[in-house]
């Protein structure tokens, strides 16, 4: 796939920083990140099925001499998308991974969130831990990057937390451009930290057409009084921050406990990967 073989992806995990990092390298000089920036090529059968030559179009806007990276947190979703690292090997692709985490409980409840905005989910937190297991699955970080370290081995792959990244921002960029082998990278303050879901505002049926669409906009503006629209709005918001029950959060965190012991294993020189477990210890 000549220049349509990256060199670098970052893998995800989904609600972890990685669309914040993903930017924050794209605006750096010699770097290039395609767009769409997570084109989940690999792991989304539709979207695999578009063919090669539609995912190495993706990378056509970068420069001679260019870094070239995208960033699908679809990457590490198992067992949602099983063929990922599958269809990888056959395309021949080794490149440098990146593997963003955070506290696990946070990043369920984050995901939570995201798939309520979503309309994905539509019932209270317990009861989604229950229907929804991949709430839980995507959070086991030990057991997703596993396979990973299998096929292209630890040294390959860059762990690094969101909470080092809110601690020291520059510090995780510099990791990743020594792992990249891009020296002289630097942490742009001006750009936003990327998909923040701030209002937790649901979507409904027909979002684009109602909310989105000028038009539907400005007739909304014109003819609905503001404290009407500011009462359907606080319908549709997630009001306060859901939390796990004392029950959920015991039994979640020893399952959490043992998965971190098996990513310690395969990093055992990665000493910052404690930081997204400190709520976890005795």
């Amino acid at each position: 796939m000549s220049k349509a073989n990256p060199d670098f992806i970052l893998i995800g995990a989904m609600k972890c920083g990685t669309t914040t990092l993903a930017a924050q390298l794209g605006a750096q000089s010699g770097i290039f990140i395609t767009t769409p920036k997570e084109p989940n090529f690999f792991s989304d059968d539709a979207i695999y099925a578009r063919g090669v030559d539609w995912y190495g179009a993706l990378y056509k806007g970068a420069g001679a001499g260019d870094l070239t990276g995208e960033a699908s947190t679809h990457y590490t979703k198992l067992p949602t998308y099983p063929q990922t690292i599958a269809r990888l090997q056959s395309a021949r692709i080794a490149p440098r991974l990146i593997y963003m985490i955070r506290d696990p409980l946070d990043r369920l409840i984050s995901h939570y969130i995201h798939e309520w905005t979503q309309g994905v989910i539509s019932c209270p937190l317990d009861e989604a831990l229950e229907k929804h297991p991949e709430l839980c699955a995507y959070s086991r970080y030990g057991e997703q990057i596993a396979p990973w370290c299998d096929a292209f081995g630890a040294q390959n792959i860059l762990v690094m937390t969101m909470e080092e990244m809110k601690q020291d921002p520059q510090r995780v960029l510099d990791k990743a451009a020594a792992h990249l082998g891009q020296a002289g990278l630097t942490w742009c303050d001006d750009l936003q930290q990327m998909n923040v879901s701030a209002e937790r505002i649901r979507r409904l049926p027909l979002h684009g057409v109602i909310f989105d669409n000028p038009l539907a906009r400005w007739l909304r503006r014109a003819l609905v009084p503001q404290s009407v629209r500011d009462r359907l709005k606080a319908g549709r918001q997630m009001q306060n921050r859901p939390k796990l029950s004392p029950e959920d959060r015991a039994r979640l965190t020893a399952g959490f406990r043992a998965d971190q012991s098996r990513l310690k294993a395969l990093f055992p020189d990665n000493d910052s990967l404690d930081m997204a477990y400190k709520k976890f210890a005795p």
